[in-house]
């Protein structure tokens, strides 16, 4: 697993521990019970680490290639999952994946960004940059859930929607602010969570619902650091000071009143135990289907307005 520069501490308490697995008797009483001290010692050094992260470290946990994504969770906390291709225009943009799912007892429409694993499914997905045609497909799927009244649960993941040439002739600016549109007209359940990054309009194009959570180290903003920096700075470089100014983390978020909630990670981050994270991502999307399947449609869609119409504050 691919360690980040912050976890320099945690590394050397690891090496020890396989290191007196190797070298030693481990069925010696005094060895396990070293063993067992020194865990206990990386697991509260975990905690400590990972509670005080900079704005910049939460950028990095967020894209740890480690970290769990859509297609992860959907194989652990998704059942019955039937996968819907293509935007019925262009293409199928495989960066955003859309399809009938089942959570326990919920039916519901999961719509998701997908980064990929490795280099071959990462250029198939254009690590997470979504084209014209993934935001058309994600907008067909959403109405064809208010059609049969079945719950939208939406994941997001991404640096930002793809910035080339032929995206935006294809109108990449256009569809997502119509999908944004479309979304906060939606007669039907809209829950939302942003699992790593949420970058840009890339991000809330398939964000608008009445329920917004981030899990703890993801992060959800208007622009990535490293571009707010080369505007701001002129340059990458300044790309932690960028992150810090804006106020991009799930805490401050929940502060500003951008998020509903909070979901917290495993010690160490989701790549550390993707089980335990999907568990409690589980357990959040049940609680919010719970609440919002048993309101109103028509007053359902009319607190999903006023919602994002309270965010933001200004003087007249």
């Amino acid at each position: 697993m691919q360690r980040l520069p912050f976890e320099k501490p945690l590394i050397e308490l690891e090496s020890r521990i396989e290191a007196l697995k190797k070298n030693s008797d481990t069925s010696d009483s005094s060895t396990r019970s070293e063993i067992a001290s020194l865990r206990q010692t990386l697991f509260q050094l975990q905690k400590e680490i990972y509670s005080s992260l900079t704005p910049w470290e939460t950028v990095e946990v967020s894209r740890h290639p480690s970290r769990p994504q859509t297609l992860d969770y959907i194989d652990m906390i998704i059942e019955d999952f039937t996968e819907l291709h293509g935007d019925r225009f262009f293409g199928d943009d495989r960066a955003i994946r859309t399809g009938w799912a089942k959570i326990d007892e919920y039916k519901v429409m999961l719509v998701g960004h997908h980064k990929g694993r490795n280099l071959k499914e990462r250029q198939e997905c254009n690590f997470g940059c979504a084209h014209p045609e993934g935001y058309r497909k994600a907008l067909r799927a959403m109405k064809l859930a208010a059609k049969f009244q079945v719950p939208v649960v939406c994941l997001i993941d991404t640096p930002g929607a793809y910035p080339g040439i032929g995206s935006e002739e294809r109108g990449v600016a256009y569809i997502i602010a119509e999908l944004m549109y479309e979304m906060s007209q939606l007669e039907t359940p809209v829950v939302c969570a942003v699992i790593g990054e949420g970058g840009s309009g890339g991000a809330i194009g398939i964000a608008v619902g009445d329920k917004v959570a981030m899990l703890e180290h993801s992060y959800y903003s208007v622009i990535s650091p490293e571009g707010c920096a080369g505007i701001l700075w002129k340059g990458h470089e300044f790309k932690d000071k960028a992150a810090e100014a804006l106020k991009m983390r799930s805490g401050d978020l929940l502060r500003l009143g951008v998020i509903e909630e909070v979901i917290e990670e495993p010690p160490g981050g989701a790549h550390r135990d993707p089980r335990l994270a999907a568990s409690r991502l589980k357990q959040y999307f049940r609680n919010s289907l719970k609440d919002l399947v048993r309101q109103p449609i028509a007053e359902l869609v009319k607190k999903r307005y006023e919602r994002f119409r309270r965010i933001g504050v200004f003087n007249e």
